[in-house]
């Protein structure tokens, strides 16, 4: 990675009903087999919203809804690769009843309920935006 500028990536926090989480254990380094959101490198020429798209049906099988932008992580120090930026999507299954299973860099997806996710030590600055996650969609009532 090029020490130069900052890459892009997206990642796809998907709620469920009765406050549950989809996360993915990690197939390969940095952090992996570390629980994470889904999520990865945005391509060249690919819109953000493409990308969450596309990287969370990767890694999870599912085809998702964006629900809205979370937010935005730039801590320089966020991924051990180099300065990486994520863009964040609160996101929700188009298929409910659709289980997750893992796939290209997901060793496996699960459903956790938020009890479990927040007490889980999760890969790169995970554990921050999922807290960010559940404040939103407690705040706003979309669970």
């Amino acid at each position: 990675m090029s020490s130069r500028r900052p890459r892009t990536t997206v990642d796809a926090v998907i709620i469920e009903p009765q406050k549950r989480v989809v996360l993915i254990k990690r197939k390969n380094p940095p952090f992996q087999g570390y629980w994470a959101i889904p999520g990865g490198f945005v391509e060249l020429g690919e819109k953000v919203e493409d990308a969450v798209k596309r990287e969370a049906n990767e890694e999870t099988g599912l085809n998702i809804e964006i629900i809205k932008l979370l937010g935005v992580y730039s801590d320089p120090n966020r991924d051990p690769r180099g300065h990486t930026i994520s863009i964040v999507y609160l996101c929700k299954k188009k298929n409910p009843n659709e289980p997750p299973k893992g796939g290209s860099d997901a060793a496996e997806a699960k459903i956790f309920s938020r009890e479990e996710a927040v007490n889980l030590q999760l890969a790169f600055d995970h554990n921050i935006i999922l807290r960010d996650a559940f404040r939103l969609a407690d705040e706003e009532q979309l669970w």
